[in-house]
């Protein structure tokens, strides 16, 4: 791994492999669900059951931006096993999805592995089948009908879609780990994945945002990149119809902006 500026040298940042998928699921369910305000406000109520959902609902998701080798994760060099068997296989999850009394606490410490942030990626060439995550969209209400806000106010013309592989690399789900916040993970994270989208030759790094934290990051990166606002809405103007046909606004009273933002890789120099 090369030098990554402001990352503690206790952590390296590595392309994610298939054998961590189920840990990364975990550390985007977890996130999404305990810890994402738009979540934690339009869905309080058995959250550690929507866990499961979504943790389970999401392989497919997870999978694809592995298989891509564009997806990275960061570990912690220094983390320590709570169990022994842990070690034998480098890390595993001990989820039990029967316990849904389970406590976030609970959840955290039966994540035994090293793996503690993720910014899972793939090429926009390749894309994503939708129908495969129809069971995710259903775990996380909202969630489809907030994207395809965003997309309804996407004003851009076609030219900055992809025409062939490894041009622009669409970015689906950034999450970290709830004792590893506030460590600037997140962010050194995200330069390190723009850097490296450079050096193999993208033009661009598309993302939706559902968090301030992750709209600052990547609303400011770092030079010679530069970070083009695509569409927003609040989440309170979110509108989804009901089998009736009946308007209804899935993510009150959840307020926070979402984002589409579209960073410039081209003609830069890393």
């Amino acid at each position: 791994m090369a030098s990554v500026p402001n990352l503690s040298p206790r952590y390296e940042i590595r392309p994610l492999e298939l054998k961590h998928c189920n840990w990364a699921q975990a550390i985007v369910a977890l996130s999404n669900v305990y810890q994402t305000t738009v979540w934690t406000a339009s869905c309080p109520e058995d959250l550690t059951r929507r866990t499961y959902k979504v943790y389970q609902s999401m392989a497919y998701l997870i999978q694809h931006q592995i298989e891509s080798g564009h997806s990275l994760g960061v570990f912690d060099k220094e983390y320590e096993f709570k169990r022994p068997e842990s070690a034998t296989t480098s890390g595993k999850l001990y989820w039990d999805f029967d316990d849904e009394a389970a406590t976030v606490t609970k959840l955290l410490d039966q994540m035994d592995f090293p793996l503690v942030s993720v910014a899972m990626a793939y090429d926009s060439f390749d894309p994503l089948n939708p129908e495969r995550l129809m069971d995710m969209m259903a775990a996380l209400p909202g969630f489809g009908p907030a994207m395809g806000a965003l997309d309804a106010a996407d004003q851009q013309d076609s030219s900055w879609k992809a025409t062939g592989p490894g041009q622009v690399l669409f970015r689906a789900a950034t999450s970290t780990r709830q004792e590893y916040e506030g460590k600037g993970i997140m962010k050194s994270l995200a330069h390190y994945l723009m850097r490296t989208a450079a050096t193999k030759g993208f033009r661009a790094i598309q993302i939706e945002c559902v968090s301030d934290a992750v709209t600052h990051v990547w609303s400011h990166p770092p030079e010679p990149f530069h970070t083009d606002l695509v569409s927003e809405i609040n989440s309170m103007d979110v509108m989804a119809e009901d089998e009736s046909g009946n308007t209804y606004y899935p993510l009150r009273p959840a307020k926070q902006r979402l984002c589409k933002l579209y960073c410039r890789l081209q003609d830069s120099t890393v």
